[in-house]
Order: structure tokens, then sequence, then C-alpha cells
């Protein structure tokens, strides 16, 4: 799926001044090398991707799939050391919108989204000790951009009895942050006692744009290229900077550093290539 799509991508590309971009994306992960190595769980074989090239391009399918499994691998890896160290401390999910803007104007949004929270953050009433936010960038009906944030916060357990915040209280918090003439709409949910915050990773560290998105309209995506251009999607701050900094850099090895680890020189290793006109991958003979 996520191969195909790179495919549209690299074609909406073509012949714009992202010519750069359709070259690498169209010969993005066209190769894969696999090893079958013992499932820990199953006690089978299973496959593990060993080797491929991958673009980088921001936009491209295949390495914005790659990119948010490392993102949720570290996350799951390190998100239960912090509930270790910080037990007491408890976590909500909070979701930041805005009304939607034309896609001209989106990279401006963004920045005043980025003054504006930090505002917020810094707001005498705001609970959080620590926080993971990152940004989503979805395409309205009519083509205009609807960006909102994403939040994963931790505060002290003081929070639910005489700090609490209700929602509409933190509707006013972000409206003035943001220093808006209408009230947004904003959704905070807690993380029950006794529940890991790693169940919200899949929704906090998914796609900044949704691959339908992507290959919907070439102008509207061309446009997002442009506006997206060196915009960071991941952020962390407060306590969980020195846990999560990683996340907020591009992953030096979108394969995995643990794979490579393991190759063994007796290992079985098969190959596959990418077969356009099918839309599949087929295993090849070296």
């Amino acid at each position: 799926k996520h191969r195909g799509n790179a495919d549209k991508v690299a074609a909406l590309y073509a012949g714009s001044e992202f010519q750069n971009y359709s070259d690498r994306v169209a010969f993005c992960s066209e190769f894969l090398r696999f090893g079958l190595v013992p499932d820990p769980d199953e006690g089978s074989l299973m496959f593990k991707l060993r080797s491929a090239r991958f673009c980088r391009v921001r936009h491209c399918p295949v390495c914005q799939w790659r990119r948010s499994l490392m993102w949720k691998a570290k996350a799951y890896r390190v998100l239960p050391q912090i509930v270790r160290d910080y037990p007491s401390h408890r976590w909500l999910f909070l979701t930041l919108t805005l009304k939607n803007c034309p896609i001209t104007e989106l990279k401006q949004q963004l920045q005043a989204m980025n003054r504006a929270f930090q505002r917020l953050s810094q707001r005498k009433a705001f609970p959080a000790v620590g926080w993971l936010r990152s940004t989503e960038v979805t395409r309205g009906r009519d083509g205009s951009a609807h960006p909102h944030f994403h939040c994963l916060l931790m505060v002290p357990s003081s929070y639910f009895g005489k700090g609490y915040i209700k929602q509409s209280e933190w509707c006013e918090m972000w409206c003035r942050s943001m220093r808006l003439d209408y009230t947004p709409v904003i959704d905070v949910q807690a993380v029950k006692r006794g529940q890991q915050p790693t169940s919200l990773v899949p929704e906090l560290l998914k796609y900044c744009t949704k691959e339908s998105d992507l290959v919907r309209d070439r102008e509207w995506f061309l446009e997002l290229t442009r506006q997206m251009h060196k915009m960071r999607c991941v952020t962390t701050g407060g306590l969980l900077k020195s846990y999560l900094k990683e996340l907020e850099q591009e992953p030096e090895d979108l394969i995995g550093e643990s794979d490579e680890a393991q190759l063994t020189d007796d290992e079985l290793l098969l190959f596959f290539g990418w077969k356009r006109s099918e839309q599949k991958y087929r295993m090849v003979d070296l």
C-alpha cells in the first residue's frame, strides 16, 4: 500500500520544482533484503527487514510510515521508564485545533500555533510538568488545511484534586494563547489510573498527513510541500524532553539498529523487488 502510494507521490512531484523529490521517491524501497529469523513468541520463522534504500523525503508514504514506526518504537521503550521514575504522576491526551486555513497560509498558521503553545505552557495554570506534542495536517473538503496538535501531558496527581481544569477552561486558555476572536474546538481526556500512556502512542505518533490526503490533489500536495518545508512535527518539553529528545530528530536508521545487530552469517536471506506494473513486491533471485 505505502509503496503504491509512493508511485503516486512521485508522479505528483514530476515536472514541478520538486523534480528531485520525484526521482528520489521513485527509487525509494524498490529493492528489499529480508532475513528469516526465529519469532521469539511463536517459535516459527519470521521476516526481518535487513536492508533497503529509503529516500527520506518528508511526504514519501514509505518513509513517513517507517519514520512513524521508529518514533513509536522509541516511545514504547521509553514511556514505561518514565512511569517507573514518576509513579504518582498522571497523563492527559489533549487535542488543540483551529478553524481551517487556506493551504497557502499553512506555514504562517503553524508558526502562530507553535508560539501559542509556548505561551500556553508558560501560563501559571498550565498543569503539565512534561509533554510530547505532534502536529497533524488534514485536508478540508474545500481544499483548505486543518492543522492541529496532539499532546501527551504528564501532570502531578494533584491535578485531579484542586488543580483540575475543566474542558471549557482548557478551551479558554488555548483561545487566549492563540489570541483568537472565536471559540476553538479542543478535546482533553485523562488516561485512567493504572493505564499505561503507551496506549496513546498510535494516535500521537501517526503520520503528519494521511496518505489519502497526499495523493488526492496535485496542487494542494505541492503547496503542502512548500508550506511544511523544515517544519518540525514532533516536539517535547519539560521533564519529558531528556527522555524523548530523540523523537525531535530524523531517525538515523529507518530499518532499525537492533535488526542489523542480530544479523548472523548463516541467516537465510530473501530478496524482493517492486513490480510497478503489478503494484506488488515479488521475490527475485540474485
